[in-house]
């Protein structure tokens, strides 16, 4: 494989790695309102960033911090560390340019595309624009890596399958 398409790699490696460590930081974090009651807490962040309990956001945050229970608590996190474990795994393969954690990049990553071009139909933001570029990269970077490699080991294939010339 070529110095560019490894460094790419390792790049998208390196970020799928970040996504997972920063779910299981916030599954882990989760954890942390065991026994406690999160509805005050939501309230207390709310206010300390001051922002509107009523409005729309800062209301559905508030609510669903009141809704956690230990076992809804302890749901999420176990889907947290089971994500983590998926990004982890595909960060590894992709280090190491294993050929199913590059299809994997390209099927998961493309599984996205539809939900951000309708999220960004819906409502226009630099965040929600910035997501669906990155993604629209990676994925596209995926599949051209994919398919530059099929055309590789046709070439070498039929390189080796050719008689020798006398």
């Amino acid at each position: 494989m070529s110095a560019p398409a490894h460094k790419g790699l390792r790049a998208i490696a390196v970020f799928e790695a970040f996504k997972g460590l920063v779910v299981l930081v916030v599954g882990f974090g989760l954890l942390s309102f065991l026994g406690r009651d999160a509805e005050v807490f939501a309230g207390h962040l709310v206010n300390r960033l001051h922002l509107n309990p009523a409005h729309h956001y800062p209301a559905i945050f508030i609510q669903a911090m009141a809704d956690l229970t230990n076992t809804r608590l302890w749901l999420i996190a176990g889907f947290a560390a089971l994500y983590a474990a998926v990004r982890f795994a595909e960060a590894y393969g992709l280090w190491h340019e294993r050929r199913w954690a590059e299809w994997f990049a390209a099927l998961s990553g493309a599984i996205y595309i539809p939900a951000e071009i309708y999220e960004l139909v819906m409502r226009v933001t630099w965040f929600r624009i910035t997501a669906l570029v990155i993604n629209v990269v990676v994925v596209g970077y995926m599949v051209w890596l994919l398919t530059e490699n099929r055309r590789k080991r046709a070439a070498a294939e039929k390189l080796l399958s050719t008689p020798a010339q006398p």
